[in-house]
């Protein structure tokens, strides 16, 4: 029997409460969840900005763990959402959302778990995701004639590694952000925007939940689910085991994406050419951060510089406007003989603003041209021409739509497959040590390129 537990919606004086029972808890648990970005630091703090009773036995919070390290360091760490489950006694087919047993405060004795793992909780979520309302200060929302079905069966994602997921049915997906910071999130605003436009490249929103405290900022999103699609990724995986060539599906990705870019730029338009030099500077800042927290990066920082400076020198190239921001294989779903994009929400390290801001369709690009090159790696020996006529084909697919030819804007490509690389250097010496070799041989590659 779930046991309804009262506590306080978000008010001041109830804070305090339900960190005395989860405080402990949370700091043990959160370090060890895929989703948590701080893995590297300790938490220092734990506050909860808000907790709301979404429904009996389940609670909302946000909880932002601290890294500061003390003496007088301004406070640093990250917003999270969770929905926690409460119960009297330890349900054995929950035991792996199983968090602990509060020890004091108003959920002392009880059994606390990871409600998503519950699909008594993820039904509950759906029907008040069904009927816009509100509760507390979380908001119910709809698209106009969207008509969701109750009494489908939820199943939770294991792929996803910074969101949680929950298929319902085989006929919707909902997205839980995890990860927290104020505003509309890219993965509501721009599937909105292109739907609008009639771009049938991407699944539309239908349903989704935000909160108003302690800032505006959108939690999660419904969409349509495709059950019979397979991702890029396994595709590519596929047709490298079975030595297969995958240059004809890189060429109708690559039109894919422009008839993405090209509706985004009719949904946010932008006359804006980029500022190479700013953007030159911006990514040899990150290079310099990025070779203090990975020694093997250090030999390569002068060739790798090379290509910013050509990059500041470099013509025009396309006006920035609004992209995916973190394409890759595993971000394209291929169904129904089409290839459709996902995942807006770009790297969910950068700043909210930063990843809603215009950039240039070439970012894009190269993130992936990178991703053929990862998958090329995931079989030895290594097929570098595999990858070299996916790059190709890709570039020539997404020059038939878009009209101009991304092999042509040479410094930019160069740059911007430079600065990607080096992100993922940083990213798998981090979360991945043993695939490090895989970006590593990009960045030798692309520190000797001549331009």
């Amino acid at each position: 029997m779930v046991k309804t537990v009262d506590l306080p919606r978000s008010t001041a004086a109830g804070l305090d409460r339900p960190l005395a029972s989860l405080g402990g808890l949370l700091r043990d648990w959160l370090p060890r969840q895929r989703w948590f970005a701080g893995k590297d630091r300790p938490v220092t703090d734990l506050s909860v900005l808000s907790v709301t009773e979404l429904f009996p036995g389940c609670l909302h919070l946000l909880v932002h763990a601290d890294h500061s390290q003390g003496g007088g360091a301004s406070p640093s760490g990250d917003c999270y959402q969770l929905l926690l489950g409460v119960r009297e006694h330890r349900a054995p087919r929950l035991e792996r959302a199983y968090i602990g047993r509060a020890e004091e405060g108003p959920l002392a004795g009880l059994a606390v778990y990871d409600a998503l793992y519950d699909p008594h909780a993820a039904e509950l979520l759906l029907e008040r995701l069904r009927i816009p309302g509100t509760v507390g200060p979380l908001r119910f929302e709809t698209a106009p004639d969207a008509r969701i079905p109750g009494g489908l069966a939820p199943r939770l994602l294991d792929a996803e590694q910074s969101n949680s997921s929950l298929v319902y049915g085989d006929s919707y997906i909902l997205k839980v952000f995890r990860r927290i910071q104020p505003g509309i999130n890219p993965d509501l605003e721009v599937p909105g925007a292109l739907a609008a436009q009639g771009c049938a490249r991407v699944p539309a929103p239908v349903a989704w939940f935000r909160t108003t405290e302690p800032s505006p900022a959108t939690l999660g999103v419904l969409q349509p689910f495709l059950p019979d699609a397979a991702d890029g990724w396994t595709l590519a995986l596929r047709a490298l085991a079975a030595g297969d060539d995958f240059a004809t599906e890189a060429h109708e990705l690559g039109r894919a994406t422009a008839d993405v870019h090209l509706a985004l730029a009719t949904a946010f338009p932008s006359a804006v050419h980029e500022e190479h030099g700013r953007t030159a500077e911006a990514m040899s800042a990150r290079l310099d951060a990025a070779a203090l927290a990975v020694p093997a990066l250090r030999p390569f920082v002068p060739g790798l510089r090379g290509a910013f400076d050509a990059l500041a020198t470099c013509d025009s190239g396309p006006p920035v406007q609004r992209i995916h921001g973190d394409l890759h294989l595993g971000q394209v779903l291929w169904a129904d003989r089409e290839w459709f994009v996902i995942d807006f929400e770009g790297e969910p390290s950068r700043p909210l603003a930063e990843r809603r801001g215009n950039q240039s369709p070439v970012r894009d690009v190269a993130g992936m041209l990178r991703s053929f090159d990862y998958a090329a790696r995931q079989r030895r020996p290594w097929r570098p021409e595999w990858a070299r006529r996916c790059r190709e084909a890709y570039c020539a697919g997404y020059a038939d739509r878009a009209g101009w030819d991304p092999r042509k804007k040479h410094a930019l490509l160069r740059a911007q497959e430079t600065d990607r690389a080096v992100y993922e250097v940083v990213y798998e010496a981090r979360h991945r040590p043993a695939w490090l070799p895989v970006p590593m041989a990009a960045i030798e590659r692309l520190a000797r390129w001549g331009g």
